[in-house]
């Protein structure tokens, strides 16, 4: 088959600049591997050059998005008209396109090529507008969590989004990631003695919801409280920063508070580390923390680290609340520095490592050869049934409320909001999602004594969220065409 796909991100030969990028060069990888001639369309970037992931993988830098992201679409309509020049010409003569993540905001370029779309993350907004306007004919989340997410927004509006979209867990390799001695040459490298130094990950991109403002707190405390003056942070510096301002800016104010907290000599920013140097990377630490808001569609860190033999410490966010159970990684509310720093600290002076038992569930929930060949049978068998029809049913007296995949109970009271960062007292929403955990209309609202304005309050903040009624009348409604494939 020919096979084009699409990445809204530059790419590169040398180097990957996150978890997304990783895992679209091994699905495309696999589908040349069984014999399929792929083409690759991503964005223009000055260093960015044609080349090859496979013989039949071709990677062509020729959309010129925006960059540095984000707002990629912040370009001239002539631009954007470029796009869609490049993009047809290249899907005029495939049998399927593959688009990771959901950014390509043009969906009549593919309503005659069956079409797999794979979201990869919560929070950008191109990819959230893009499950909106979700016209392909298979979507892959990669996580459930990130599945749930998708049904309680865009799917309130696609009735046939759940059994379009299924969930394909992120793997790992584990013939790479695996527990082995440090590389004494990285080490160097980066200023680290493993053994002598307590050593710290925090391998993220510089977004403050990311977490190095929690990663430097429990620094503070594991140093300053608990006494590890051998303790040694390292954070690598985003690959961009050259281009970037707001990157650059963003590493002064690091420096700045660094120097504020006396932890100089504790934190080393460091250059990016290369793909294939990142399982020796996790090997150098003690633990890795995972302790930002970020509301991950998956959340790679934590569980490379763990399946190297490096304990993490994630925060209760998104899918780390359920990738795996609260036996097999430690887990802390959002911004709670003092249990982090606590079981950072047990962690540290018993030299403790991943568990058997961790171990095992890694291997048997996330390994990389199944999650392949998944996305082999989604986009080679992918058939072309039309745009997903779309429908919004007015809210009324008979709709249920459910608390959505994106908050939490917890404590007296309390409630955490994925995409607010916060931690709110409830106790009357805790309550009624208590009794009603299968949903509960305005009227089971009311006899706990919650009044319709409150109830529309939460729905607007996004701490309930309707359930979809689709046997009710439709104020907007539209049929596929159905087309066969190619």
């Amino acid at each position: 088959m020919k096979i084009v796909g699409f990445s809204i991100n530059p790419l590169f030969p040398d180097r990957v600049i996150g978890g997304s990028a990783r895992h679209q060069h091994s699905v495309l990888t696999h589908l040349g591997e069984l014999g399929h001639r792929v083409t690759v369309l991503c964005t223009r970037h000055p260093e960015a050059v044609p080349f090859r992931w496979h013989e039949n993988v071709e990677v062509l830098p020729l959309l010129p998005f925006k960059q540095p992201f984000p707002e990629p679409y912040a370009v001239p309509a002539y631009q954007i008209a470029d796009v869609v020049q490049t993009v047809g010409e290249h899907l005029a003569g495939a049998d399927r396109f593959y688009m990771h993540d959901g950014e390509l905001l043009l969906p009549f370029l593919y309503r005659d090529v069956p079409t797999v779309i794979s979201l990869r993350d919560n929070v950008y907004p191109e990819t959230i507008l893009g499950s909106f306007l979700f016209a392909a004919d298979r979507l892959i989340a990669i996580a459930e969590y990130s599945r749930q997410v998708y049904l309680h927004t865009a799917g309130r509006f696609l009735p046939e989004l759940p059994q379009r979209a299924i969930t394909i867990n992120n793997g790992l390799d584990f013939t790479r990631f695996c527990p082995a001695p440090p590389d004494p040459e990285l080490a160097r490298r980066l200023g680290v003695e493993p053994g002598r130094h307590h050593v710290v990950l925090h391998p993220h991109r510089p977004e403050p919801t990311k977490g190095l403002a929690q990663t430097i707190a429990v620094a503070d405390v594991l140093v300053h409280q608990y006494g590890f003056e051998t303790l040694r942070v390292l954070v690598p510096r985003w690959y961009d920063e050259k281009i970037s301002p707001e990157v650059r800016a963003y590493y002064a104010g690091v420096e700045a508070e660094l120097a504020a907290r006396g932890l100089r000599e504790h934190v080393i920013l460091h250059d990016w580390v290369p793909l294939q140097r990142m399982p020796d990377y996790y090997r150098l630490g003690d633990l890795t923390l995972v302790l930002g808001s970020f509301v991950e569609a998956f959340g790679n860190v934590a569980y490379e680290a763990l399946a190297c033999g490096t304990p993490a410490i994630v925060a209760r966010v998104a899918t780390h609340r359920s990738l795996l159970p609260d036996t097999l990684i430690d887990k802390v509310h959002y911004d709670d520095t003092a249990t982090a720093a606590a079981i950072a600290a047990s962690i540290l002076r018993e030299r403790r490592r991943t568990s058997l038992e961790t171990l095992a569930y890694l291997r048997e929930h996330f390994d990389s050869r199944a999650q392949l060949a998944a996305y082999a049978s989604a986009i080679l068998g992918a058939q072309r049934v039309g745009p997903a029809p779309t429908r919004v049913v007015p809210l009324g007296p008979e709709t249920r409320y459910v608390l959505p995949p994106w908050c939490y109970c917890w404590g007296d009271g309390m409630v955490f909001h994925d995409f607010h960062g916060r931690h709110t007292a409830l106790p009357a929403l805790s309550a009624l999602a208590a009794a009603n955990p299968g949903g509960f209309t305005a009227a089971q609202a009311a006899e706990h004594g919650i009044v319709a304005d409150e109830l529309a309050v939460w729905r607007r903040e996004g701490y309930v969220a309707p359930l979809p009624e689709w046997s009710l009348p439709a104020l907007v409604s539209s049929s596929p065409a159905v087309r066969p494939a190619r």
